[in-house]
């Protein structure tokens, strides 16, 4: 029996979930989706609020999933407290955060397992090493069908992550970086990946944000807050089909759609 996975890119601003929710049913529908994982952490630009979490979930969401904003919004940790379908970073040090790392979900095809990572490579703290993690986590993993979502700057470090676990789960994306890649695939042991998904937001953008505003910063111009920009949104992401008694990829396609 297969099992099919939509996975969506990260969600930018109210004008990305308002995409996100109109898209999800119409999307879950077009592919037969048995589970539907996205990562919401920038739905309120940094971070993501309870009532956020709350739309994705009634759209069609099934985990979401989270990224260096995940403490951005602490309103949030309640929520995520309750919710076992929200995730955050499984090698943020479990002994002082909030949440959990990994989720396990009940499928039409039996027990499927989702982890969140996040990468060290160009970031601004130092979590654990999130091989390490794996690792351990693996270990204690019973589910046969495992997916992570890889939140990393470089892509040095994802496709080394991608190969690190190819044969050992059954999908590897990245998400943070917001813009998708062209290398969406099955790795030689049987593992689906691509370095990153993109993001659900504003299409004429930069990284969803008011382009004037990159163009300041890099200009060297006097800082300002990032706004998201106007116009018609997108929703970018990737279609993982697995085998359930395998537990690895036999198709893997990219998802983009536009207003």
């Amino acid at each position: 029996m297969n099992l099919t996975v939509l996975a969506v890119g990260d969600v930018v601003s109210e004008g990305g979930l308002g995409f996100c929710v109109q898209q999800l049913p119409l999307l879950r529908e077009q592919y037969n989706a048995d589970l539907v994982v996205v990562n919401g952490e920038n739905a309120a630009n940094l971070g993501i609020k309870p009532e956020h979490a709350g739309a994705l979930v009634d759209a069609g969401a099934d985990v979401i999933t989270l990224g260096n904003h995940t403490w951005s919004r602490r309103e949030i940790i309640p929520w995520m407290n309750e919710h076992p379908q929200m995730i955050r970073p499984a090698n943020y040090a479990n002994f002082h955060n909030p949440g959990r790392g990994w989720v396990e979900c009940d499928t039409v095809a039996g027990s499927v397992a989702v982890v969140n990572l996040i990468g060290r490579c160009g970031m601004d703290y130092n979590p654990d090493n999130p091989f390490s993690t794996i690792d351990r986590l693996l270990r204690q993993i019973k589910s046969r069908v495992i997916l992570v979502d890889f939140h990393a700057e470089a892509t040095s470090e994802k496709l080394a992550m991608g190969w690190f676990l190819d044969g050992r789960v059954s999908a590897v994306w990245g998400t943070h970086t917001h813009v998708p890649t062209a290398d969406t695939q099955i790795l030689p042991q049987g593992t689906g990946y691509q370095t990153d998904l993109g993001m659900t937001g504003p299409a004429l953008s930069v990284l969803g944000m008011k382009p004037e505003l990159s163009i300041n910063k890099f200009r060297g111009g006097v800082p300002t807050r990032y706004e998201p920009a106007a116009g018609p949104m997108k929703l970018e992401g990737a279609v993982f089909t697995i085998d359930a008694h395998s537990g690895q990829c036999v198709s893997a396609e990219r998802v983009s759609i536009h207003d």
